[in-house]
């Protein structure tokens, strides 16, 4: 006698509580190598992979840093205390050089935004103001911070209008400057930086463009070439960043410049931002993108120079260099 077929059991379906966690958001990869580069103890660059706890620190570095970035990425619903919490015996923060340090607290791990941004600052920490030396820069930064809209002609209003959109930036956080081509904008820069015999100019630049260097060089500056291969975050233990924290008994320890964009290849924003929490003013060389055509963010990494181009009517060329100047770096005034 044949025996009765077993119907086969219903699956089970799945709760609602069951189901799995899908992640709510992605972190740039510069943001990540940005975050490990912060942690105790770790004298290489980032390359991946990072562990699981690493990543909860990095979740909570980009919370306490960056509040706006973190809150576009994941929205309203998640809070600080959804966040795994770091260690409850240890906190991180950063000293003079930089780094960030593990001490013993016997206190519970942050979990307000609050507690964030004291255990990793609310802000990078940036080089001490200096002022620019007398130049024909400052001479035209001083004439446009103490001059009114009115006295600017309409062209160059609009032009100064194109390039803060296109870089996303605050309206008063940088002067334009208008230059003919890279060399002059790179001479108002040499010459106007307080170079000085025990500061530093490192750079990435190709020294045929580099007009920057022959005035670090007078001023007797050191300076310090660099390949641009050290611009790459696969890289583990990148000598940039060695160079970033070099020793120094003045801040801010001197001039980094480096590209943007190298024959096609886009190099990231964090290296202005690694800069400047090292005590390093940063030039950003962006004359190979064309404001408006290509991508130019500084709304995060916000460089104290930055250089770029801009067509002299929309979607033509011949194209005009512009030099941003960053206000804050320099003690320069806003306008009322």
């Amino acid at each position: 006698m044949g025996s009765n077929p077993v119907p086969p059991r219903p699956r089970r379906q799945r709760s609602k509580e069951e189901e799995p966690k899908a992640r709510t958001f992605v972190i740039p990869p510069h943001i990540i190598a940005e975050a490990m580069s912060s942690l105790h103890g770790l004298d290489l660059r980032w390359s991946g992979p990072i562990t699981s706890t690493e990543m909860r620190y990095v979740e909570q570095y980009v919370q306490a840093r960056y509040p706006e970035y973190y809150e576009g990425l994941i929205g309203n619903k998640a809070s600080a205390s959804d966040l795994p919490s770091l260690k409850e015996d240890q906190e991180y923060s950063e000293d003079g050089s930089g780094r960030s340090t593990c001490t013993p607290t016997g206190r519970r791990s942050p979990k307000t935004n609050q507690d964030l941004a004291a255990c990793f600052g609310s802000a990078l920490p940036e080089p001490k103001k200096m002022p620019l030396e007398p130049s024909r820069l400052l001479d035209i930064l001083t004439k446009k911070s103490t001059s009114h809209d009115s006295s600017i002609s309409i062209p160059e209003m609009h032009a100064r209008n194109r390039v803060v959109k296109a870089c996303e930036l605050q309206e008063n956080d940088y002067i334009v400057v208008f230059t003919t081509n890279l060399k002059e904008a790179m001479m108002l820069v040499g010459g106007s930086y307080p170079f000085f015999r025990y500061n530093y100019y490192m750079t990435v630049l190709e020294e045929q463009v580099d007009c920057i260097r022959e005035f670090a060089i007078y001023k007797e500056a050191k300076v310090l070439p660099a390949p641009v291969s050290w611009l790459d975050l696969r890289i583990a233990g990148s000598q940039l960043s060695q160079y970033f924290r070099k020793k120094s008994k003045h801040s801010p320890k001197g001039l980094f410049a480096y590209p943007a964009d190298v024959r096609g290849t886009r190099n990231s924003l964090h290296w202005v931002s690694e800069a400047q929490r090292n005590c390093w003013h940063v030039l950003l060389d962006a004359t190979e993108l064309i404001l408006g055509e290509d991508q130019l963010n500084l709304t995060l990494h916000k460089p104290d120079y930055a250089l770029c181009t801009l067509p002299k009517s929309v979607g033509q060329k011949p194209t005009i260099t512009c030099l941003l100047v960053r206000r804050s770096s320099f003690g320069i005034l806003t306008p009322r």
